[in-house]
């Protein structure tokens, strides 16, 4: 069905009343926010029971509330209220809680049931933040097992409603058409060159001079607003014009200016984030300017980092922010894109839990008493090696056991509205008693940086940072343009106060800031970081990572640090938040992560098996202590990888050696059943045959003393050891009785070179190989020159030796030269013995 807002509640109470969950798809500015948790207050299935509606900005919670509360008349914390992270307004007879960050999440743990809730909403689900996939996987969960009478209802604006529907076995899907008026659509894109907030400037003056209404621009964060407040501040626009930053880190007063009316005679100009893409309603907006960029978190398994990426929006994002200016009557859109290039924007916004840190959520899942995520129902299942990353991260910190489930310290953890590795620091820290200086980090890591730089990064140092928390200067802003945000420092100071309330430090808490690094470390275990050699500010991450510091840091020289920011560039990122800290505090911290262990490898330059004792913390080497008797395995097993390395060459091969491979070459060649004592195969059974050699052999030149031709008669068999010498011989002997060495250079054609008189008499080529292989008879002169190379020696006497005959006898005219050899004596001499 499609029905306006008001038409659909009926529809959408029966569906409720008949089942237990269902879906409300109504376009931005329908006012389901507001309209339908008052509307289904007094239905007869809630039977006075509590309605908890999930909203994923703390803005647009407080806003809600306060609009039902209006609508009531009352005031907020009455019939409506709002619970959030350090901000609560509720009382006894609240009957509509606004909740986020999480809340739903602690409530799911702390009463899995949801006792005295008869209906969760979760508003703008289309967002598909963390909290809100989390929650209601949890909720279907407690309604499938505990509570068969809690209800259920999605609302969104851009969702695949479909989908959502069968997450909810089936559940019903009410459409409302809402009520929008039309909105014209520019399209100013980008200058070649130009600067984002110089465009967006510019299309504010184009839309002031040709449209009527206050104008909402979205930019992707908190520094593009301020630039385009300084340079529409400087320029000459008329006086009767109200800027009005919009982001979430603003004070709420801050924040509910910009919500409020113009004055009268005064035209407004909102400077949002994405905080203002849904939910909120602001009055007088006839206007959108949309920079079409996003600031998102995004989270790297790799690096254990979670850093803020520019990114264009999607097209329903888009959309959403185009119909902010159709909200109470006909206005007007700029993009500053080209309308070709929304060809290549995503459909829709990636789901925060495919690409959040997913520690949170592992660890409210273990507190849940879920081990294993895919036993819930979810639209997007948590990514497996996510997940494992974050559930390894909950064992280094004591949260999960190896099961993954929750410990009694992760239990302590999980009731702390911190992320894990903050909550774990504040638990140590108290052991310490410098719990105040935990919260204190802790405040200073979960808000935005309180310092900030146009120029260039702020100083990385974190110690700064906790100055100022406890000196209020007057003066804003530091040496090289670097700027103290006033806002974010309030917001600090006041959750570190909270923190410390909650925290109740059992005995007296004696602050000392220069403790900040061994503190910090017991949350980022894994960022220790160890400078590299080199004038430059280098370090290596205990993680493997790498990182730098800002020329000029107040870090610069510091040997050790621990990391809390970077900026997440590859391959070397820019360190960010960072304290310094001593070996010994890393060893006081992390000296049960330290790992021993004994390196013995070849030293190719040395020539030589090398042995240390090595302390590593993760990818960080503490200590290389030199041993002098490392075990003898070790030491064969690092000497046979620098022979590997180098190569048969590296070994001292003699002749016998070099001739044996070559006879057992020539067997191999005609019977497979002989080893292989190629260079390959040699290498590839190193272990086997060299192996048992290398006793107290340490050194390269050391290798002289094993005898490589017996270690590879060790190869043999004994049928081949006994078969060797017959098969293939050293040497064959000829006539005159000499014994002349074989040449087994080519395993297929052994060789015998031999002076031609020591063969008269002998009528057959000599055969080697069992009598199968003929040699090849290199035939020399007197002076030991080849003359003939033949196989057949009868064939050479009855043929061609009369040529050679004629030849040799001229040129060697005293030596015998018969005319038939076959009866010829054979001679080593000029001329037989006679």
């Amino acid at each position: 069905m499609a029905l306006p807002i008001e038409p659909s509640l009926p529809a959408l109470a029966r569906a409720l009343h008949d089942g237990r969950s269902a879906v409300l798809q109504a376009p931005p500015g329908a006012g389901k926010t507001t309209r339908v948790p008052l509307a289904l207050l007094d239905e007869a299935w809630l039977a006075g029971r509590r309605i908890v509606m999930l909203e994923p900005r703390r803005l647009a919670a407080r806003a809600a509330a306060r609009r039902m509360a209006e609508l009531r008349g009352e005031r907020v914390g009455e019939t409506v209220g709002y619970r959030m992270r350090g901000d609560s307004r509720v009382g006894a007879g609240t009957r509509i809680e606004v909740v986020t960050e999480g809340v739903l999440t602690r409530m799911l743990a702390d009463d899995p049931s949801l006792d005295g809730a008869g209906l969760v909403i979760f508003d703008e689900f289309h967002e598909r933040s963390l909290n809100a996939d989390l929650g209601l996987a949890l909720a279907l969960q407690a309604q499938a097992v505990l509570r068969e009478d809690l209800r259920l209802l999605v609302m969104s604006a851009t969702l695949d409603g479909a989908a959502v529907a069968r997450l909810l076995s089936g559940a019903p899907i009410i459409t409302s058409e809402g009520r929008s008026f039309p909105v014209q659509t520019r399209y100013l894109p980008r200058r070649a060159g130009r600067r984002l907030e110089d465009d967006v400037a510019a299309a504010v003056r184009e839309a002031l001079e040709t449209e009527a209404g206050d104008i909402l621009v979205f930019l992707p964060g908190a520094g593009e607003i301020r630039r385009v407040e300084s340079l529409l501040l400087g320029s000459a626009l008329r006086t009767d014009l109200l800027i009005a930053p919009l982001h979430g880190s603003l004070a709420q007063e801050a924040q509910d200016q910009a919500l409020r009316p113009s004055p009268a005679g005064r035209r407004k100009i909102v400077l949002s984030t994405s905080i203002a893409q849904t939910s909120l309603t602001i009055e007088g907006i006839r206007v959108v300017i949309d920079a079409g960029l996003s600031r998102v978190p995004r989270f790297s398994a790799r690096t254990g980092m979670t850093r803020l990426e520019t990114v264009r929006v999607s097209r329903a994002s888009a959309e959403q922010r185009r119909g902010r200016a159709g909200r109470l009557a006909a206005g007007s859109c700029y993009r500053l894109w080209g309308e070709a290039e929304e060809s290549g924007f995503l459909p829709r916004d990636t789901p925060e839990i495919l690409e959040a840190d997913l520690a949170p959520v592992a660890l409210d899942l273990a507190a849940a008493g879920v081990a294993d995520p895919a036993d819930l129902r979810w639209l997007d299942p948590p990514p497996a090696p996510a997940f494992a990353s974050a559930r390894a991260l909950l064992g280094q910190l004591g949260a999960c056991d190896a099961g993954g489930r929750i410990t009694p310290r992760g239990r302590r953890m999980a009731a702390l509205p911190l992320h894990p590795r903050l909550a774990h620091m504040l638990i140590e820290a108290e052991a310490l008693n410098q719990g105040a200086l935990a919260c204190d980090l802790a405040a200073l890591l979960g808000e935005r940086d309180v310092l900030r730089g146009e120029g260039g990064p702020p100083h990385a140092d974190l110690r700064v940072r906790l100055d100022l928390l406890h000196h209020r200067e007057a003066d804003t802003r530091f040496a090289g343009g670097i700027e103290i945000d006033r806002d974010a420092l309030r917001r600090v100071r006041t959750e570190a106060a909270e923190l410390r309330r909650r925290l109740s430090p059992s005995a007296p808490d004696i602050r000392a800031d220069d403790a900040a690094g061994r503190i910090l470390a017991s949350a980022y275990p894994d960022r220790v970081a160890q400078r590299r050699p080199g004038p430059s500010a280098r370090f290596l991450l205990r993680n493997g990572g790498g990182a730098s510091l800002t020329p000029g840091d107040l870090l610069w020289d510091a040997e050790w640090l621990v990391v809390a920011e970077t900026d997440g560039r590859r391959p070397e990122a820019r360190i960010a938040l960072a304290c310094p800290v001593s070996q010994d505090e890393i060893l006081a911290v992390l000296g049960d992560a330290i790992v021993r262990e004994v390196a013995v490898e070849w030293d190719a330059r040395a020539g030589a098996v090398v042995a240390h004792t090595l302390d590593r913390l993760g990818a960080i080497l503490l200590r290389d202590i030199p041993l002098r008797d490392p075990p003898a395995a070790a030491v064969a097993a690092a000497l046979l990888g620098g022979i590997r390395a180098e190569g048969m060459a590296a070994l001292p091969w003699t002749d016998n050696a070099q001739r044996l491979r070559a006879r057992v070459a020539f067997l191999r060649d005609h019977d497979p059943s002989w080893p292989d004592l190629s260079d390959a195969a040699l290498l590839a059974r190193l272990d086997e045959w060299l192996g048992p050699e290398l006793a107290g052999i340490r050194r390269r030149d050391e290798l002289r003393r094993v005898d490589l031709a017996a270690a590879l008669l060790g190869i043999l068999d004994w049928r081949q050891r006994a078969a060797l010498d017959a098969a293939a011989p050293t040497h064959i002997q000829v006539p005159t009785g000499s014994r002349i060495p074989v040449d087994y250079t080519d395993p297929a054609a052994p060789a015998l070179a031999v002076r031609l008189q020591e063969l008269f008499g002998l009528a057959d080529t000599p055969r080697i190989g069992g009598d199968r292989v003929p040699v090849i008879l290199q035939l020399l002169s007197p002076a030991g020159r080849p003359v003939q190379i033949t196989r057949d020696l009868a064939g050479f006497w009855s043929g061609s030796y009369a040529a050679v005959k004629k030849d040799l006898k001229g040129r060697y005219p005293r030596h015998y030269w018969p005319d038939d050899p076959l009866r010829a004596e054979p001679t080593r001499r000029v001329r037989p013995r006679g």
